[in-house]
């Protein structure tokens, strides 16, 4: 009987944790359309800046290496 009594609370729990997640989903301010794209455009832009960055670091440090190791 115990094990039942655990399962039938597992299932509650879940349950209630399935109803809370919807509720908290409903009080979300989800961005418009044009908020969407001008957020995309940003990270694309700054991932983009960053890559750039760090190879031309690398690029340098590998220069700098084979040049010290000649």
């Amino acid at each position: 009987m115990a094990y039942l009594a655990r399962v039938k609370q597992g299932f509650g729990s879940m349950f209630s944790f399935f109803t809370d997640s919807w509720s908290e989903l409903k009080k979300v301010k989800w961005p418009t359309r044009k908020e969407l794209i001008t957020y995309t455009i940003v990270v694309i832009v700054t991932v983009t800046f960053v890559t750039l960055y760090f190879w031309g670091i690398d690029y340098l440090l590998t220069i700098l290496l084979r040049f010290f190791n000649e």
